[in-house]
């Protein structure tokens, strides 16, 4: 649309204010409140002007495209600005025309860092006025990775191995080497300019990319690598002294200590350098870049002098392409004669590539300046490596004397070797190896053949010091890094930074501290070894960092930067830890073990970091691959697992029913913990938003592998009706539904009782198998959480109801002390050892099996393998020995382990009378007891109590029932003290209305004396049924989903002369009605959130005193 010209625009104040809110929409006189969403640069430029009219010419809340949305930091004072959410743009217009509410700041986790810009959470320089130093990619990552790469080798090592592999050879090493350090710089480049890139540097990149595992691990060891290699380039640069002061005849103390003198009072130097600022280390750095530079033209220009008699007999005489044709080829000479033992040797000066990237936080546009400035660096310091060999290998021989009588008139017969032409005979130490000087035998080839020697020996020192000054800079600012996400326990003192450029002085601090240790042992040779091969850890997942992130396919992986291959990255990861090995194979073998430790120990710690880091998008391509690869295979018997369905509601309502399923699924099979809300959408909505992380995270909290799902419905049986349907991936489906036995179906009411019933009649229609979980004490633990975190919440006094907007609040008296002990221990009893008690199979018919391999199963779990099996069958007793033998002959076919068989000869007797009579009592209250009435009062009762039990109904379900009464017997007399009891699941008929005569047949009464005393100590009643002999097991459990009203604490139930009482009842209709209209929060209640526990309450402020109305969870 069109953007309104300024004349055409409404002259409304409220609508030319710059602010649109509800009100002015709906005509209210309302001054307009502060906008809510502000995406422009300017801060004048509002919903109501043209800025926001250009793409649709009126106003919205929506906000055009602007960078501020997306950014995970703002400047110093600038609010955060943020789009509207889905949510607002949804209701948008309330019915109640309210504003818009003011929108929350997102927070971000400590880990995430902001570079000198304000951090959102415990960030350091909260308020920063001055300006922080960032640096272009020339002077920030170009010449700081050509310092860093440039070393000793360069001037003191180089010659030798071009002595001794050939120009031709040389070149090859070189190049080998730089591709490596190519390839590392394109996989830098791409993971660099695939989003922000913030402080940290190499474990920066590794870490967002591979996720804190590998990151945390490769960060550590390259902090302490860059450390020791402040001291492995500031010892180089102490032996150079050393020779000088020993030469000139003025030692210190001794070498020995006089490399450590120099050593500490250097790195001291270094380290005050770098606590004035990174301003001044770049000067520094700049200032020894010069000095190289300087050595280099001094060089060069020494080669075009032509050599004085000194020089000559050093074997030095310019330029001659014989010199070069003869310097082409190899002459190995000595222990490390070889093409990879030159290479090894060549190889650490080429690195040095991750300097730049090191200080990625102080840089203006690390996207920019790390992908030119790395290349830019390994291309001239390539350059400069094959220009040195070349120009040296041209200039001088491999063999000279040193000695000036050494003269020989050109063309003698007695003279050998290039030298001879040139009028110098060094035949004699040719041959007897007593050469002194010449290309193979003196390292200070390079400061002989330059015009100035001095200038040589500044640039070996300029190209030692800046490697250690960026060694020192970069273990400082990785470490921090690493502090700041807290990976590792103890290190987060160092995390605090300084200054504008938030420094990290105890890092400088723990740094020093390093190097001065390793500078004690006064040994280069020792500490180079492993120096190089933490390096190449670095360059190996870094290469397999971007490699990853490619195959992975992930929408996320979209770098600007296109001049790489995830090939060329996995060869260079791979040729990384090819030549780790081939330097120095112990070196290797400690790098990769320290590695492993480190990253074995983060993923054990689990740290609640999420970097969407491409292990997480290959975890997806692999589930998503394996998932649709299961469509394509039948199903087969032997590939059977137990995936359930688990109705807990809330997950930490009901541990003990979680953790026990949890046991036998661990590893194994598919768990899913279903929750119904009950209630309208609109309205139940907001808290599903809300709960469903949190119930995750306590999953995960308690080692559960399980997964949640929460669906909103109008009444349970409707919800676990669509989480039967919907639960589950493909062949990942639910077939098994376990639910917690319902303890309160005497009083519950009684429509509630029917729809637990249906639930399992409907799990039976969608080919479920069903397992119900009893336990004496409960699975529900929501009022031993409501007395833990609610105390405030008194109940009534003397159990009397409160009223509150019209409805009664039904208060149950003070649970006792010894009560909340019993429930806490019940629902934690699966999470400690079961020890040597029994699990007793009741195997009374022939299911299928799943009543065998659920208990298989759970005795290959530590909690349960102390267990004794014992399983129960019918029997006659003139049969006993050969019933027996014949079950133990099947079990055996089985292969279950369980050898242990009762026959059970008196299953068929009747029941004792005192147990026959109590069962009747307990159904009594549900009788229709239609043989006493008229048919008018019969017909009645039946269309408004549909669940009362007919006389008929009960004389048809007699011998059923009396023989459950006497399965109950049976288990008191063998099963009292076990840890598990299972048996099949009592049948239930469709259409058949006394659901509750199935609820006393379900329960264990016991004898009158026994009767506490097995409600104390029973641990576990399961019961288990299925269709098609699937076999089935059952957790522990109490009611299955949420309930209405049902939650922790009171219940809101309706009027007394309402609710249903004795044989009065109320249709199922009524019931809901008068239900929803109690639940509806009124007026004078408000709304809290109580965030430790995830618990929406409503409650009102009566006598001074907080009374819950409802909770909901």
């Amino acid at each position: 649309m069109a953007e309104l010209p300024v004349s055409e625009m409404p002259r409304d104040p409220a609508l030319c204010s710059g602010r649109f809110t509800i009100s002015t929409l709906l005509g209210g006189d309302e001054p307009p409140p502060p906008a809510a969403y502000d995406s422009s640069h300017p801060s004048h430029l509002t919903h109501g002007s043209t800025f926001y009219m250009r793409t649709f010419g009126y106003n919205t809340i929506d906000v055009v495209p602007a960078y501020e949305h997306y950014a995970n930091s703002t400047l110093p004072g600038e609010p955060r600005k943020v789009r509207p959410t889905l949510a607002d743009l949804h209701s948008f217009l309330k019915q109640e025309g309210s504003h818009l509410h003011a929108l929350a700041f997102d927070s971000r986790p400590s880990h995430e860092m902001t570079d000198g810009l304000v951090e959102d959470e415990a960030g350091t320089n909260s308020e920063n006025p001055e300006e922080p130093v960032r640096f272009g990619w020339v002077k920030g990552v170009m010449i700081r990775c050509m310092l860093n790469i440039w070393g000793v080798i360069l001037y003191l090592r180089l010659p030798w191995i071009t002595a001794q592999a050939g120009i031709v050879l040389t070149w090859i090493i070189i190049l080998l080497s730089v591709m490596v350090t190519s390839i590392t710089g394109l996989s830098i480049s791409a993971i660099s300019t695939n989003g922000k890139v913030k402080s940290g540097g190499t474990y920066f990149l590794i870490s967002r990319s591979l996720g804190p595992e590998l990151g945390g691990s490769i960060g550590l060891i390259f902090a302490f690598a860059n450390a020791v290699g402040v001291a492995m380039h500031t010892v180089g640069f102490a032996e150079t002294v050393q020779d000088l002061l020993q030469e000139y005849g003025s030692p210190i103390v001794d070498p020995t200590n006089d490399i450590r003198i120099i050593g500490v009072v250097t790195v001291t130097v270094l380290l005050a350098i770098s606590l004035a600022g990174m301003e001044w280390e770049s000067k520094a750095q700049v200032l020894f870049f010069l000095v190289i530079m300087v050595s280099f033209a001094n060089y060069l220009v020494g080669t075009l002098i032509p050599p004085s008699e000194d020089k000559a007999s050093k074997g030095f005489f310019s330029y001659r392409a014989d010199i070069f044709a003869q310097n082409l080829v190899p002459d190995w000479r000595g222990v490390d004669g070889s093409f990879f033992g030159m290479f090894s040797i060549f190889f650490p000066s080429a690195t040095g590539i991750l300097a730049g990237a090191n200080i990625s936080g102080d840089l203006k546009d690390p996207a920019v300046a790390i992908p030119k400035g790395t290349l830019m660096a390994i291309f001239w310091t390539t350059i400069s490596y094959l220009a040195i060999s070349a120009t040296i290998g041209s200039c001088v021989v491999r063999d000279a004397s040193g000695i000036l009588n050494d003269t020989v008139t050109p063309g003698s017969g007695a003279c050998e070797g290039l030298a001879c032409g040139y009028g110098w005979n060094f035949t004699e130490c040719s041959q007897q190896h007593s050469c002194r000087y010449g290309l193979i035998n003196h390292y200070q080839t390079m400061s002989m053949v330059s015009g100035f020697a001095p200038l040589i020996t500044a640039g070996i020192f300029g190209a030692t010091l800046s490697s250690a000054l960026a060694c020192l800079v970069s273990a400082a600012k990785v470490f921090q890094c690493l502090c700041i996400d807290q990976l590792y326990p103890l290190i987060g003192f160092f995390g605090k930074g300084y200054g504008k450029n938030n420094e990290p002085v105890r890092g400088y601090l723990l740094a020093y501290a390093i190097a001065v240790a390793f500078i004690i042992i006064a040994e280069l040779n020792t500490i180079a070894p492993i120096i190089s091969n933490f390096f190449l850890c670095s360059y190996a997942l870094i290469n397999f960092s971007c490699f990853h992130a490619s195959i992975t396919n992930s929408p996320g992986w979209r770098p600007s930067f296109r001049y790489y291959s995830k090939w060329a990255a996995l060869f260079g990861a791979i040729i990384s830890v090819v030549i780790m090995f081939l330097l120095t194979w112990w070196a290797a073998l400690i790098a990769i073990g320290v590695v492993l430790f480190l990253l074995l120990y983060v993923i054990y710690k689990k740290p609640e970091v999420n970097w969407g880091s491409s292990v997480q998008a290959g975890s997806y391509n692999l589930a998503l691959s394996y998932s649709v690869g299961l469509n394509e295979v039948e199903d087969h018997i032997k590939n059977y697992r137990p995936q359930c369905l688990v109705l807990t509601g809330p997950p930490n309502f009901r541990p003990a029913l979680v953790d026990f399923v949890g046991t036998f699924t661990r590893n194994l099979s598919l768990m899913v913990c279903g929750h119904v809300l009950i209630g309208p959408r609109k309205q139940r909505m907001p808290e599903l938003r809300l709960i469903a992380n949190g119930h995750t995270k306590w999953l995960n909290k308690r080692k559960i592998k399980a997964f949640y799902s929460d669906v909103i419905a109008e009444d349970l049986r409707s919800g676990v009706q669509i989480l039967m349907q919907a639960a589950g991936l493909g062949r990942m489906k639910p077939n098994i539904l376990v639910v917690g036995f319902k303890k309160n179906w005497q009083s519950a009411h009684p429509a509630t009782v029917e729809d637990y019933i249906g639930i399992l009649h409907d799990a039976f229609d969608f080919n479920y198998s069903v397992c119900v979980m009893r336990m004496r004490e409960g699975l529900n633990v929501s009022k031993v959480m409501q007395a833990h975190i609610n105390p405030v919440f008194d109940p009534a006094e003397d159990g009397k109801e409160a009223r509150a907007s019209g409805a009664r609040l039904s208060v149950s008296g003070t649970v006792e002390p010894e009560g909340l002990v019993q429930e806490e221990q019940a629902s934690t009893i699966f999470q400690s050892e079961q020890g040597k008690k029994t699990i007793d199979i009741y195997w009374l018919f022939d299911d299928g099996g799943l009543t065998l391999l659920i208990p298989y199963l759970l005795g290959r779990k530590k909690r349960w393998n102390k267990c004794r099996t014992r399983v129960f069958v019918g029997g006659q007793i003139n049969r006993l020995d050969q019933e027996r033998k014949a079950i133990i002959s099947l079990l055996s076919k089985f292969r279950l382990g369980f050898h242990e068989v009762h026959i059970l000869p008196d299953i068929n007797q009747k029941p004792q009378a005192e147990h026959t009579k109590r069962f009747e009592d307990m159904i009594a209250p549900f009788r229709l007891n239609d043989g006493f009435k008229d048919e008018a009062t019969v017909t009645e009762m039946r269309r408004d109590c549909p669940w009362k039990i007919s006389d008929e109904e009960i004389n048809k379900n007699r011998v059923k029932s009396l023989r459950q009464v006497r399965l109950n017997e049976i288990l008191l007399d063998y099963s009292q003290d076990a840890a598990l009891v299972i048996m099949e699941f009592i049948q239930l008929e469709k259409g058949h209305g006394g659901h509750h005569c199935h609820f006393p047949e379900l329960i264990p009464q016991g004898r009158k004396g026994n009767q506490q005393k097995h409600q104390e100590e029973g641990y576990g009643r399961p019961l288990l049924r299925e269709p098609e002999r699937l076999a089935e097991l059952l957790k522990d459990g109490e009611g299955a989903a949420s309930e209405p009203f049902s939650g922790p604490g009171p219940t809101l139930t309706p009027d007394k002369a309402k609710a249903p009482s004795g044989n009065a009842c109320l249709s199922r209709a009524a019931w809901k009605t008068i239900s929803w209209q109690t639940g509806a929060p009124s007026s004078d209640l408000r709304e809290s959130l109580i965030q430790e526990q995830r618990m929406l309450c409503l409650w009102e402020l009566k006598n001074k005193k907080f009374t819950v109305l409802e909770t909901k969870f």
